[in-house]
């Protein structure tokens, strides 16, 4: 079973921060990202497919692009691929923000 993580402002003291991440600035700073795109649309395909709407920031991490998915002011993203630790951790270093699980 993979690990979810979530990128989260709700632990700062920081007064100058918003305490939620809005989409507005999660667009702003993924878009200057090379390694990022952003989708509303998220399809997961295997022997079945399912899409999943919402703001998406995708990371192409090689072949592979995980999702870090905003949703109400925080960012989550899945675990499954050790490569993802140190990108959340750069990413909420540069909002501002924690890594928490859950």
């Amino acid at each position: 079973m993979s690990q979810r993580y979530r990128i989260t402002r709700t632990l700062q003291e920081n007064d100058n921060l918003a305490k939620t991440i809005p989409i507005e600035e999660c667009k702003q700073y993924f878009a200057s990202k090379p390694d990022f795109s952003y989708t509303s649309v998220f399809t997961v395909a295997g022997s079945t497919s399912m899409s999943i709407e919402g703001d998406f920031f995708m990371w192409s991490c090689g072949d592979i692009k995980i999702p870090f998915r905003h949703y109400q002011g925080d960012i989550y993203v899945s675990g499954t691929n050790e490569a993802v630790i140190p990108k959340m951790i750069e990413v909420a270093g540069e909002l501002g923000a924690d890594v928490v699980e859950g």
